[in-house]
């Protein structure tokens, strides 16, 4: 390890921070729009009750979310946290990088000359993003996988009347406070979902200055959190880059199946904003197929060292390992496909 290259990791890390702190605020300033000006009652209203047409639906809240994968990550905690169903906020999580008019506007200009190259990024990310979210929605209670801050801010799944009426006890008379809900219904007052419920009513009825400070204090409060996060992911990925030989990443890069792994562990280790990431990938074009392209492009957005760990913000370890195992396999045999169908 020697000073240049010491230095050359030093300016990597910088470069990645100067292009994904921009984004990283972006998302954090949208989450807090969520929170103090938009009433999740009404925003669950809208949503798909079906699992897979929820997960298509937040792989394509994109388009009025333009973030990339340091921005999205705060926003898809917001909506988990508002009680957003676990497939449209996975959908949103892996496919918002991708599925937005900033990324779909460079990737054209990157691939003017291959269009077909920008249809199938948007195309497979959408389809990955829809079924990994529809995927998560076996698991009826998603709070086991996610970071005990984020599962005691969700609002509490309501009971069957069923249960209830089998079990002979009414609500009431169990221990504990409560009071009566819109519905009639008893909540428990010690519960998050009153907290969220109460502060949700009345910060809608704040006036706007109000509303305003308190979104200046909840972005500071999250860049603080996941903005230690995104340096530790940053300087992770500088170091990799600086110290693992490139040749040893390209020498893969033969055939389809090899350039294809080659090319999704590039896009693993490099962490390229996904604004920008179509110009990399533009440099491989000539020594690289299609496939592994497009791998580039797809997987790189969904999953990488920054990603990670901001990931770890809202999930547990083994959810994050979930969602890699299954980008990646999703986004290998699709682009294998690819390579087998051009070849």
């Amino acid at each position: 390890m020697d000073l240049n290259q010491l230095n050359s990791a030093f300016t990597l890390f910088l470069s990645l921070l100067v292009e994904a702190i921009p984004f990283l605020i972006l998302g954090v300033l949208f989450s807090g729009l969520l929170l103090f000006f938009v009433d999740e009652r009404k925003l669950i209203k809208v949503l798909p009750k079906n699992p897979l047409l929820g997960a298509f639906a937040g792989s394509c809240v994109g388009f009025l979310f333009p973030v990339c994968e340091c921005g999205n990550v705060p926003v898809a905690r917001r909506l988990l946290m508002q009680g957003a169903p676990a497939p449209v906020a996975i959908g949103f999580l892996l496919a918002a990088p991708t599925i937005n008019p900033i990324v779909f506007w460079s990737t054209w200009i990157a691939f003017r000359d291959q269009p077909e190259i920008v249809f199938l990024r948007v195309g497979l990310s959408l389809a990955i993003a829809t079924i990994i979210g529809w995927v998560f929605s076996a698991q009826a209670d998603l709070r086991p996988l996610l970071q005990p801050a984020v599962a005691r801010a969700m609002p509490m799944p309501r009971e069957p009347k069923e249960s209830q009426a089998e079990s002979g006890v009414s609500p009431l008379l169990q221990s504990g406070t409560f009071l009566l809900g819109q519905i009639g219904q008893p909540i428990r007052m010690d519960t998050t979902e009153l907290q969220a419920s109460m502060v949700a009513a009345a910060t809608m009825r704040k006036p706007l200055p109000d509303r305003l400070y308190l979104l200046l204090e909840n972005t500071v409060q999250e860049l603080r959190e996941l903005g230690g996060v995104l340096i530790l992911g940053s300087a992770i990925a500088a170091l990799i880059q600086v110290f693992v030989p490139r040749e040893v990443v390209l020498g893969l890069g033969q055939g389809p199946v090899t350039s294809i792994i080659a090319m999704m562990l590039m896009a693993g280790l490099v962490s390229i904003c996904s604004t920008v990431d179509s110009f990399f990938a533009l440099s491989f074009a000539s020594a690289f197929t299609s496939g592994s392209l497009l791998a580039f492009l797809v997987f790189g957005p969904m999953i990488d060292l920054k990603g990670l760990g901001l990931m770890l913000s809202i999930f547990q370890a083994r959810a994050v390992i979930y969602l890699f195992a299954l980008a990646a396999q999703l986004t290998f045999l699709f682009t294998l496909f690819i390579n087998l169908h051009v070849s």
